[in-house]
C-alpha cells in the first residue's frame, strides 16, 4: 500500500497524515485497534495521508476504511501532533531499502509529518477489521496492555482516552459499546473502565437515571448466579437529544 502511495505522491498532501483510534468494549475491558506491519516488531495506530482532493474529514474515513477496511462509523477530531522531531529517524536506511524506496520518494516519505488525531467508539462485535495485505496484523488490544508502539503513538492514544474521559461529563457514551439490551452494572463497568476508577453504584444509577436515555425493560438478565437484574435499552431518540444538547455533569 505504501508503495503504491509513493507511486503517486503528488497526489498526496505533503508533511500531513492522519492517525485513527478505535475504541471498542468487549469482556468489560476497552479495547484499541492496532496494526503491525511487516518489517517492524513494534504496532501501530491505522493511519495514512490525505489526498489532496479530498477534505480532511473525508480522507479520515478513507485512510480507516483503506488501512483496517472498518467504515460506517463517525470519527471525531481530537487534537494534531507536529513535534519538530516526531518522525525523525522513523524511517531508517535499512528500513527504506527494505521497502525499496528510494531518491525522491524517500524524501517526500521523511519529510516532518504533522498528524490529525480521529477517535471513534465502536460496536466490538458488528466491527470486523481485515489486514490491508496478508503480512499485515490487526488485533484489538486491551488499552491497558498496548505493546510498544511506533512514534509518538502513546501520546496521540493517550490523548484520545484523556478526551474520551473528559467527554463523558459533556456527552453520554454506551450506545456503540454496548449490546442492544443491557443491566445498569453493566453500563457501570463501562464508565468505570473508561474512567479507570470505581464509582458509586447508587450515584450513579441516579445520575445516569436523570439523564432520561434509558428504559427499562420488563425483561431480566437470564443465566446469572443471583438475583437478576433489570434489563434496560437506549432510547435512541432521546440518546440523539443529550448528544445534541450536551450534558454538564461530572463522574
Amino acid at each position: 500500500m505504501l508503495k503504491d502511495i509513493l507511486e503517486n505522491y503528488e497526489n498526496y498532501q505533503p508533511g500531513l497524515s492522519i492517525d485513527c483510534v478505535i475504541f471498542g468494549f468487549h469482556d468489560n475491558q476497552l479495547k484499541v485497534l492496532l496494526i503491525k506491519i511487516p518489517h517492524r516488531e513494534t504496532w501501530s495506530l491505522p493511519g495514512g495521508f490525505i489526498p489532496v482532493n479530498q477534505d480532511i474529514d473525508v480522507a479520515a474515513v478513507t485512510v480507516l476504511n483503506e488501512r483496517t477496511g472498518v467504515d460506517g462509523i463517525f470519527l471525531r477530531q481530537f487534537a494534531t501532533f507536529g513535534k519538530v522531531k516526531r518522525n525523525d529517524q522513523h524511517f531508517s536506511k535499512e528500513a527504506l531499502e527494505y521497502l525499496e524506496i528510494f531518491e525522491e520518494k524517500a524524501k517526500w516519505l521523511t519529510r516532518r509529518f504533522v498528524t490529525i488525531g480521529y477517535y471513534a467508539l465502536v460496536d466490538f462485535l458488528k466491527t470486523i477489521p481485515k489486514p490491508a495485505n496478508k503480512d499485515e496484523i490487526i488485533e484489538w488490544i486491551d488499552h491497558k496492555e498496548v505493546p510498544e508502539l511506533i512514534l509518538d503513538h502513546k501520546e496521540i492514544l493517550g490523548k484520545a482516552l484523556a478526551t474520551l474521559r473528559m467527554e463523558l461529563n459533556l456527552m453520554p457514551v454506551g450506545y456503540n459499546l454496548l449490546p442492544e439490551k443491557f443491566t445498569i452494572p453493566e453500563l457501570q463497568k463501562l464508565y468505570e473502565t473508561i474512567l479507570d476508577k470505581k464509582l458509586d453504584r447508587r450515584n450513579f444509577l441516579r445520575k445516569i437515571t436523570n439523564i432520561g436515555i434509558l428504559t427499562k425493560l420488563d425483561e431480566k438478565k437470564s443465566n446469572v448466579a443471583h438475583k437478576a437484574p433489570n434489563l434496560y435499552t437506549f432510547d435512541k431518540d432521546k440518546y440523539k437529544e443529550v448528544l445534541k444538547n450536551g450534558l454538564n455533569q461530572g463522574w
